[in-house]
């Protein structure tokens, strides 16, 4: 399994749970687990997905991710999960 840690926040608007989950159909990323809150009108949105049976390479998920988010007005990023682990470890 190739787990990728995806982060979406930012001003809450219509669809950004589509947008985002449609890329990640269309390119074969499976969702396996997924939290999204909104507070004060903010969005914010974590997902555990796994990249494994997708043709598209991680530096091209997490590209076309941040260019989903600009276009949105909202920030998409994407990192491996055992960088995610490293970074939050205490």
């Amino acid at each position: 399994m190739n787990r990728t840690i995806i982060t979406v926040v930012g001003r809450d608007t219509v669809g950004i749970i589509a947008r985002v989950c449609t890329y990640l159909a269309e390119n074969n990323i499976n969702i396996l687990d997924i939290s999204q809150t909104i507070v004060q009108g903010y969005f914010n949105m974590m997902m555990i997905v796994d990249t494994a049976k997708s043709s598209k390479s991680f530096d091209s998920v997490q590209e076309q991710m941040s260019k989903i988010g600009e276009e949105m007005g909202v920030q998409v990023k994407c990192q491996r999960e055992e960088i995610f682990d490293m970074m939050h470890r205490i």
